[in-house]
């Protein structure tokens, strides 16, 4: 609450070019003093010290303020001062401050239940709100005064009114976990079921904030398990969105039902695992109908992992959780990359161990229609690039309705390290080299603006987004290429960069045979057998020379020792 003083208000008076009036006060003919102007301070001083005979003096100084003397005295409990304040002529035991608080509210506010007694007794109105629309009897359960809310019952407070929000005392008194409030407020025949702006009722609230002994107590009394707010969401959906497993437990004791769906479409069983609860999923699968999972068009799975909930997949999975489900068509629709499976949700999330987790369980890194694996080589993230190509991720995959003349992974990559990981696993460099001199030549001296119906790599490497990096992508190329010539445009484009001298060596002789033997091997294996090299039972140095990671053409050499092992040897 916002409590100004005296001072305060008139500071604020004055700011506003309110004018004080400064006629002077009249005495009373009950003998007192002779007119003179009396300073409303004195009076909130005066009941500050408790001062009743000088509050009885000058109870009616500031009765014209907005913060009066009762304001005050009802705040600080000063129960005589009250009772003087109240006898005296002109006093308004309803007038209310700036922020429309009487001296009742106050009263209920600073647990003065002296005060409360005497200011409903002088008939103060139990039902005058704030400025928020919250009532005393609100206010009282918001203290958790059991007496205050009993002293104001009595005197004929509305139980169900509202606040401006649409909360009831029952509301509040449910979101204290206070069964005794909540019993009063019922004796008092408040409505188990009121709703709030958003539908939510004292259960709903309850089971919200895992108040589970009120919970338990308005269940028992009549209260509706099953109701929902107005986004579809039920008390068993609160309670599994916040993790609250005894209230998830009672719910579910009470016939709670664990397949009605939100507007949204979701069951509680897909809350659960978008949040992580693992041991409400637990108990959730069960009793989680398969049918109505398929309807809503999405798999927990889906939702787990993209939040990388990586023990929630794996009980959803080891449940039967489907890992290649696929989103319904209107869900994937709501997404502009149309994305089906919890693969690409995962992937898209920046996943790294959630996607480890679905590939070892089985899912397909080909079924969307844009790859995972574009998306991942997007984000620069080489771990999931490398999971998705181990588990059988088409390193030749395209996105829709693009054709390029060379892989279109390359366009997603901005990382060397992950060009390394797909160049490792397959990815085509010599197709990057096959573009024709005189096309090129062409398009440069023309500038012809004719749509060609492949884009080919020179085009793309001299694009303002990779040309400060063009010569160390080329250069690493050629070391998965044999001999090859540069068009036009990617020599023009290499001109003066450090990495200039390296590619011309590489491009103006003959490569060696030790690197020309390399591709011929990666050649037979196969793409697929590629994924798989770093297992073959082969020393480290002919792994690491089947891998492409011994550096340039002339720097190692396999050759056999005299125990007949492939060892590497510098050349000098």
């Amino acid at each position: 609450m916002t409590r100004f003083t005296y001072a305060e208000y008139i500071s604020l008076f004055r700011t506003n070019g309110t004018k004080r009036n400064s006629s002077p006060q009249k005495s009373s003919s009950c003998g007192r003093a002779a007119d003179r102007d009396i300073e409303p301070s004195e009076v909130i001083s005066a009941v500050r010290r408790g001062d009743v005979q000088r509050v009885s003096e000058l109870a009616s100084a500031s009765d014209a303020d907005d913060w009066t003397a009762l304001h005050e005295a009802a705040l600080c409990g000063q129960t005589l001062c009250v009772q003087a304040l109240l006898k005296a002529r002109g006093v308004c035991v309803d007038k209310r401050t700036l922020q429309e608080q009487t001296a009742l509210m106050l009263a209920v506010q600073g647990r003065h239940l002296d005060c409360v007694r005497i200011l409903l007794e002088a008939g103060a109105d139990p039902d005058i709100g704030n400025k928020n629309k919250e009532t005393p009897l609100y206010k009282a359960c918001e203290q958790e005064s059991i007496g205050a809310v009993k002293l104001l019952l009595a005197s004929g407070a509305a139980v169900n009114q509202r606040c401006h929000r649409g909360w009831t005392a029952l509301h509040e008194a449910t979101r204290r976990d206070n069964v005794q409030l909540c019993q009063t407020l019922l004796q008092a025949r408040a409505s188990i079921d009121a709703r709030n702006a958003d539908d939510v009722t004292p259960t709903i609230e309850a089971a919200r904030h895992g108040r589970t002994e009120a919970l338990a107590y308005l269940i028992q009394n009549g209260a509706g398990v099953n109701l929902q707010t107005c986004d579809g969401n039920t008390a068993l959906t609160e309670a599994c969105r916040h993790g609250h497993r005894e209230t998830v437990k009672l719910l579910l004791h009470h016939h709670a039902d664990a397949n009605k769906a939100s507007n949204a479409g979701l069951l509680p069983l897909h809350i659960a695992s978008q949040h992580g609860h693992e041991e409400i999923v637990s108990l959730l699968l069960p009793i989680s109908s398969r049918m109505r999972l398929r309807q809503s068009g999405i798999s927990p799975l889906h939702l787990a992992a993209e939040h990388n909930h990586q023990n929630i997949m794996r009980l959803l999975i080891e449940a039967g959780c489907d890992v290649n489900s696929r989103l319904s068509q209107q869900r994937s629709s709501a997404f502009q990359d149309r994305r089906v499976t919890a693969l690409y949700c995962a992937v898209a999330a920046r996943n790294a161990q959630a996607v480890e987790v679905l590939l070892k369980a089985g899912a397909d890194p080909n079924i969307d229609p844009f790859a995972p694996l574009l998306l991942a080589a997007h984000q620069g993230c080489v771990k999931s690039v490398a999971l998705l190509l181990e588990h059988g991720a088409r390193v030749d995959a395209r996105p829709p309705g693009l054709t390029v003349g060379f892989p279109a992974v390359l366009m997603y990559t901005h990382h060397l390290d992950v060009l390394r990981c797909l160049l490792d696993h397959g990815c085509d460099a010599q197709a990057c080299f096959t573009c024709h001199r005189h096309q090129c030549e062409e398009d440069t001296h023309l500038n012809t603006s004719l749509a060609k119906p492949d884009l080919q790599f020179c085009d793309w490497i001299s694009s303002s987004c990779w040309r400060h990096s063009a010569a160390r992508v080329i250069d690493l190329l050629l070391d998965r290429v044999g001999n090859v010539q540069l068009c036009s445009r990617i020599t023009e484009l290499l001109r003066d960069t450090p990495e200039c001298p390296s590619i011309k060596e590489k491009t103006s002789s003959p490569r060696s045979l030790m690197h020309l033997c390399r591709l011929k091997v990666r050649e037979q294996l196969g793409t697929r057998r590629l994924r798989s090299v770093d297992s073959l039972p082969l020393p480290g140095p002919m792994l690491r020379y089947l891998s492409s990671r011994t550096g340039s053409d002339h720097n190692t050499t396999p050759h056999l020792c005299a125990h007949g092992h492939t060892q590497l040897s510098a050349n000098h």
